[in-house]
């Protein structure tokens, strides 16, 4: 007994193998108590049947881990995660299986496109952060006297375009004297500052919707402003008139963006040397030992490459542009395509400027099906719930395939010279309809075999892509092809026209 209460008050465990039989002598002392003895037992045998469980509970085993991380803690760790961990550390090894189980589902769930876990945290931390920046530099203060409107762009159902200039606050003095006689003087100043230059579009003022196209505009650009900013212009934000003159009427709505090209992809494809009038601008330089047919080939692939990534990164966010053309990417100066106009984006994760019986498109670039989702999909609930079910929505409907399609009839303008004015693309749909919307029997139907040289190089992998975008969805609403299945097609992986990649991002640097 004086043996015994020396020793530690846990339970200690001496094993006495013997040679021959090995077996072992399992006793165990308490303090006060006389050792309790357990008949032999056969080690290997234990050792065995144990090894699994050793290693399936190493995981889990035992409580370390949990009082790990409290002592780590301390008095700073949070009230509901140590009641979680300690509720974790009750548990039995199945229950715990079945609970990492259970939250990788979740996990999966809210992470799946368009992202409700992502989404909640631009909606109630991203968005709220941006709205106090902007209010403290002054983004969201702009105001009619910081800018002087130039030269009309562009004008749309909804809107008209202009180019622009930011007034520098130092030049306030001089914008009090224009009224004196001096305005040319201070116009050519702010003109010849490029870095000052800006878009405005002027919401229409008495059009109906254009009021609330001018607003989903300005959502949208924000939204992607903090979700995918590379994949659009630069938006600085918006302002009110707050006078009438030559320039603006008070009350109407005005959206800027910083300047980074005036030109689309529309404004290229006018000009009678397109592709090669792009070359310089998508590789910094005219590529040497190419013949005119290849250049040509890797420029419309490279502009290809930039439109599909630039759809998959807002799909990825739940948005669906609805409008894609040449009219609405614009081409910048360092050789990037950027998307412009969300007025008639969409964003599915949400329910955001989605009406299930109203669908706003071009018929030149729209798909067949009309509608990004089917007529008889109900208005969306309010924007948490729409959120919470917005993966299944998705993975039913696949609603990015819309954009899918518009990308294959730019494809065909900018491979094919017969398709790129408006009346032969007019035509085209005409036809194309007749032909069930497969491209390969319109093919056969036109027989302009010669218009299809850019397309059928490189062993026709041109031609595969387009014929798997420019297609019908099919009874399960798939049959054409995502974004992210595109950028996998083998016409974007060919060694050579992976190094022209390389080489247009390593201009676009050096501009």
């Amino acid at each position: 007994m004086a043996a015994a209460s020396l020793l530690h008050p846990t339970s200690i465990t001496t094993l006495k193998q013997h040679h021959h039989h090995r077996t072992s002598t399992i006793c165990f002392f308490y303090p006060s108590l006389k050792p309790t003895i357990i008949p032999p037992y056969n080690v290997s045998f234990l050792t065995n049947t144990n090894r699994f469980n050793t290693k399936c509970n190493a995981f889990f085993d035992n409580n370390n881990v949990v009082n790990s991380l409290l002592d780590v803690g301390g008095d700073n760790f949070p009230t509901f995660l140590r009641s979680l961990l300690l509720q974790f550390e009750d548990l039995s090894d199945m229950q715990r299986w079945e609970s990492l189980v259970f939250g990788s589902l979740i996990w999966i769930y809210l992470t799946a496109r368009p992202g409700v876990l992502i989404g909640a945290i631009d909606a109630y931390l991203l968005a709220p952060l941006q709205l106090a920046f902007d209010n403290l530099s002054g983004r969201r203060n702009l105001k009619t006297a910081d800018f002087l409107v130039g030269n009309k762009i562009g004008e749309g159902s909804f809107g008209v375009v202009y180019s622009g200039v930011l007034v520098p606050k130092s030049v306030m003095l001089d914008e009090e004297v224009t009224k004196r006689g001096r305005s040319k003087v201070t116009t050519t100043r702010l003109d010849t500052k490029s870095k000052d230059k800006v878009i405005l579009k002027k919401v229409k003022i008495g059009i109906k919707g254009a009021e609330e196209f001018g607003e989903f505009e300005e959502w949208f650009n924000y939204r992607l402003s903090r979700a995918a900013p590379e994949t659009c212009a630069e938006f600085l934000g918006s302002f009110v008139a707050d006078k009438t003159n030559s320039q603006f009427t008070k009350g109407g709505k005005w959206l800027v963006w910083k300047f980074e090209g005036d030109l689309t992809l529309d404004d290229y494809i006018k000009d009678r040397n397109f592709p090669s009038n792009l070359e310089s601008v998508m590789f910094g330089r005219v590529l040497q030992g190419v013949d005119s047919s290849r250049r040509n080939a890797l420029i419309i692939k490279q502009i290809m490459r930039q439109i599909i990534t630039s759809l998959k990164k807002i799909h990825d966010t739940g948005i669906v542009h609805r409008d894609i053309k040449p009219a609405n990417l614009v081409v910048t100066k360092k050789g990037q395509i950027k998307l412009i106009d969300f007025g008639a984006a969409t964003d599915l994760r949400i329910g955001k400027n989605y009406v299930p019986d109203r669908t706003l498109l071009d018929p030149d670039y729209c798909p067949p099906e009309l509608y990004v989702l089917p007529e008889e999909t109900p208005s969306p609930p309010p924007a948490p719930i729409a959120a919470f079910f917005s993966p299944i929505l998705w993975q039913l409907n696949s609603p990015d395939l819309f954009d899918m399609y518009s990308a294959g009839i730019v494809l065909l303008q900018m491979a094919i010279p017969t398709l790129r004015s408006p009346a032969a693309l007019k035509n085209f749909n005409l036809e194309i309809k007749t032909c069930g919307y497969d491209l390969k029997k319109w093919r056969e139907f036109t027989r302009l075999r010669p218009d299809f040289q850019i397309l059928d190089s490189e062993s026709g992998r041109g031609w595969d892509l387009a014929t798997k975008l420019i297609s019908e969805r099919g009874p399960l609403r798939r049959g054409r092809l995502s974004a992210a299945s595109a950028l996998r097609h083998p016409y974007f992986l060919l060694g050579g026209d992976q190094a022209a990649a390389v080489l247009s991002k390593l201009s676009s640097s050096r501009k």
